[in-house]
């Protein structure tokens, strides 16, 4: 019966990080060239800043959480991977969310927010199900955070229909440190795991270090200073706990030996990606200082360069781990890490080399954008055979 079961159910839908992995990388896109339209007036009436920032967010970041957490979740639970029906509903609702966001204005926004809302909820019923029913203690804080983020998405609806006045913009922050949150656990975990395999496998006997106690201390002041930063985002203290958060994002980076990986782009990349933690901290702390940086580029760093970043890393990775492929990258993959990190650093130092209403400016926005789509578009054809192929 199970033998069966699993016969009849469509490859794209065995497992999680098969369509949401796909389907982000094509999104990125997608969401990206409207943005770009919309900055030169030729965009769609739904695409405004607050709509590109849910997008990034709820859209891409969260469809990348949802194809590793219920890909990894078997492994932390002993539990079948949720597939079928229930991963195909998921994806469904994922694509409801995007349509419905896109025809903001057309519909009610009732509708939008029901629809909107439905990925977001569903993903976390799901793996709060099988995290609890597994009883993987350790994985109940992802479930927390998911639970946060779907009250973050209502607020940002309720805002969005004026129910609470500028709830909207605070709901976009909240969750924009929410997923920061999200992928700093996970990177914590795969990152100096990953490296580790690694390097007794090329003959080392220095591995990384991954205290408990910095790791604590980093999630701490992760979630002190996303709240500080979303609710007082220019109040001293925020930058104070911003400074914080880069020393010890700092120190937890360097203690995982990341460049004793150089020589393997598909772990290299993956602290390179982190690296953009303490970068965007610092850079907040220099922007509500007047230190020459601005939010905006803060802002950037931190969701371009990290959330981006690690979620290009991870999606390459993951895609070959787990249908059977060398985990090396090949040449076009690392041409794309190339060209996503000096496009975040472009987008992250826009503001510095020129004014922000200046057609220089635009320019910055422009090569920035350019290089984002490149690089996820290199991922969507080296890709697209891996993930809707059989596992080697």
């Amino acid at each position: 019966m199970t033998t069966n079961m699993k016969m009849k159910t469509p490859l794209l839908l065995s497992y999680a990080f098969r369509p949401f992995f796909l389907l982000n990388g094509i999104f990125a896109i997608l969401i990206m060239l409207l943005w770009v339209m919309t900055l030169h007036g030729k965009g769609l009436p739904a695409v405004t800043p607050l709509w590109h920032a849910h997008e990034m967010l709820i859209g891409f970041a969260l469809a990348a959480v949802a194809g590793f957490s219920l890909t990894a979740v078997a492994n932390w639970t002993r539990r079948p991977a949720v597939h079928g029906a229930a991963l195909g509903w998921l994806v469904f609702s994922w694509l409801l969310g995007r349509l419905a966001m896109l025809l903001s204005g057309s519909l009610p926004p009732s509708l939008i927010a029901i629809l909107d809302m439905l990925f977001p909820l569903t993903l976390c019923l799901l793996l709060g199900r099988e995290v609890i029913s597994g009883g993987s203690k350790r994985n109940y804080q992802l479930v927390a955070i998911l639970a946060a983020l779907v009250v973050f998405n209502v607020l940002y609806h309720l805002g969005v229909s004026q129910l609470l006045v500028n709830a909207d913009r605070t709901a976009i922050y909240l969750i924009i440190h929410s997923v920061l949150l999200l992928v700093i656990i996970i990177a914590g975990r795969i990152v100096p795991n990953f490296t580790a395999n690694w390097l007794r496998q090329q003959g080392y006997t220095r591995m990384p270090i991954n205290s408990m106690g910095v790791n604590r201390l980093a999630l701490i002041l992760t979630v002190l200073t996303g709240l500080a930063a979303s609710l007082f985002p220019a109040h001293p203290v925020t930058g104070i706990l911003a400074f914080a958060a880069a020393l010890v994002h700092g120190l937890r980076l360097s203690r995982w030996q990341g460049m004793a990986t150089r020589s393997n782009p598909l772990l290299f990349i993956l602290h390179a990606a982190y690296a953009w933690v303490p970068i965007g901290y610092a850079l907040m702390g220099f922007g509500i200082f007047g230190w020459v940086f601005t939010a905006t580029s803060a802002l950037h760093a931190l969701t371009m360069g990290a959330i981006g970043g690690i979620i290009l890393a991870v999606t390459t990775r993951v895609g070959l781990g787990h249908t059977g492929r060398p985990l090396v990258a090949t040449r076009a993959t690392v041409a794309a890490y190339w060209i996503f990190m000096l496009a975040a650093a472009v987008r992250v130092l826009g503001p510095v080399i020129g004014p922000v209403s200046g057609k220089g400016y635009m320019r910055v926005l422009d090569l920035a954008a350019t290089g984002w789509i490149l690089a996820f578009a290199i991922f969507v054809w080296v890709y697209w055979p891996i993930l809707t192929r059989p596992r080697n």
